[in-house]
């Protein structure tokens, strides 16, 4: 009876090691085929597109409540990431953009592109806090981040901040920072700012507009530069949402045209154009001027710099030529611009000329642009969306809102902006207001002289030495536009 108690306990001892062992393979066995299936969901997220569609299914099609499942799943189309670029990172590059928003997309762009050309990490861009707006708004509030790094990362590996035991040096300001030198071409950065990169590890550059050149660049610079513009820099949806809310507003009531009248105080302060302002709007705008330090030319003389075109147009002036280039005023014209100096007196021509003046206060509701208000670089946003999609662009100053406006134009076919002659204008309306021409002379001559300034085709002007005084890659960045788009510009 012992012998058999023993052998019985053995048997049992046998089964119970056998039945874990099969429980542990049939574990095992799970957790693989999890991570299997794990793996293949990752792999199809980048690749299925191209690869996991075509795979035969596990299912038969007698399934028809996983059919139904399966048709759902695939009418949303996955979303295809660019593959990351691989290459050996010499170091990170920590930008600091400055001035207004369209000042510092461009500066954005190149910023990238420099940051590809030299084999580096790039830290999404610092907005300007400090300008004369205060706009406290960080890249992400303006631009869609992970779009901005998702769509670029087979170019360039773009952070949202350094690694830790990096970003440290941040934080205790032993970091090395520097402006670099203005309109200089990629084999500055190569030869003086790379060492630096190698050096420190990190370079942070501190102001970033017009820092690259606008010719003479390699094919695949300019290019990059029109990418990220075009494509990468997109802005948030709040914003795009609202942008598309104005547009549809006013494509219900026909064409409309948007104006970019640049009659702003600080304008005003900053060139010391005082045409049409009375003694206490000069003495204001002066003191104003020598209020902030880094504008440093202070003693200004108006008229000679407005007979210069070096002034925008007043809104009276704005006024006169459009209605000389006889733009129908059953045209609704938005206005794109901050408040204008001294509003309801200065606008009072240019408002009974053109009874649908309109901006985005007036077709919105307040509480639609609560979320915006004290942030000038998100309302400047808003008016960039509703300037691209206009019949007509007419920027009465050529700033880098009008310039960048006037390229991404070009890039969309060349969409018609009228690009105003204001050295020449300003001189037709003095003859004009003087009686020297008459009405049909002074309209002629207008029409005439803006006949090929309407954003057609053209190539930028080159000025070796003078960078200063070519013209803007991104005002017209012919490298990147299409010759088929020719024939899309349209007439006045």
């Amino acid at each position: 009876m012992g012998v058999m108690k023993g052998g019985g306990g053995e048997r049992v001892e046998k089964l119970k090691y056998s039945r874990m062992k099969l429980w542990m393979i049939r574990a095992t066995t799970s957790v693989l085929l999890w991570t299997c299936v794990v793996q293949l969901t990752a792999v199809g997220q980048t690749w299925g597109p191209r690869v996991l569609k075509g795979w035969p299914s596990c299912f038969t099609h007698q399934d028809s409540s996983f059919s139904v499942i399966e048709d759902k799943v695939l009418s949303v189309p996955a979303r295809v990431l660019p593959p990351k670029r691989v290459y050996k990172n010499n170091g990170y590059l920590m930008v600091s953009c400055n001035g207004g928003l369209n000042q510092m997309r461009a500066a954005i762009c190149d910023m990238v592109t420099i940051a590809r050309y030299l084999n580096v990490t790039l830290i999404v861009p610092e907005l300007d806090k400090t300008s004369f707006w205060a706009d406290p708004s960080e890249f992400q509030d303006i631009f869609d981040v992970d779009h901005f790094i998702t769509s670029l990362r087979d170019e360039v590996r773009i952070l949202k901040e350094l690694p830790p035991r990096l970003k440290r040096r941040v934080e205790t300001g032993t970091v090395y920072s520097m402006p670099p030198i203005s309109w200089s071409d990629i084999s500055y950065y190569r030869n003086q700012i790379l060492p630096l990169i190698w050096k420190y590890k990190v370079v942070h550059l501190n102001r970033t507009d017009t820092r690259l050149a606008n010719n003479g660049q390699p094919l695949d610079i300019q290019k990059l530069r029109c990418r990220v513009n075009f494509s990468a820099l997109r802005f948030t949806s709040q914003i795009e949402d609202l942008g598309k809310r104005v547009i549809k507003l006013l494509r219900q009531n026909g064409p409309f045209i948007v104006l970019h009248l640049r009659y702003e105080m600080d304008m005003l302060a900053f060139s010391g154009c005082t045409q049409g302002c009375n003694n206490e709007e000069v003495e204001e705008l002066t003191r104003m001027r020598y209020a902030y330090p880094w504008w440093k030319e202070k003693i200004i003389n108006s008229d000679l710099k407005r007979k210069d075109g070096l002034c925008p147009l007043t809104p009276e002036e704005t006024a006169l030529i459009l209605r000389a280039l006889d733009i129908d005023n059953s045209y609704q014209i938005y206005i794109a611009a901050g408040e204008i100096y001294s509003g309801n007196r200065r606008m009072a021509s240019l408002a009974s000329a053109y009874p649908k003046l309109v901006r985005k206060e007036t077709l919105l509701e307040p509480s639609d642009l609560g979320f915006f208000q004290n942030h000038s670089s998100q309302m400047a946003a808003l008016d960039y969306l509703v300037s691209l999609e206009s019949d007509i662009f007419i920027p009465t100053y050529d700033g880098n809102m009008a310039k960048v406006v006037e390229g991404h134009r070009r890039f969309l076919g060349y969409k018609q902006t009228i690009l105003l002659d204001r050295r020449l204008l300003v001189d037709l309306i003095d003859q004009y207001n003087s009686g020297s021409l008459s009405w049909n002379e002074f309209s002629n001559a207008v029409k005439e002289s803006h006949k090929y300034r309407k954003g057609q085709p053209t190539q930028r002007s080159v000025l070796p030495d003078r960078p200063k005084e070519e013209d803007y890659f991104y005002a017209n960045p012919e490298e990147c536009l299409k010759p088929s788009s020719y024939g899309q510009v349209s007439s006045t």
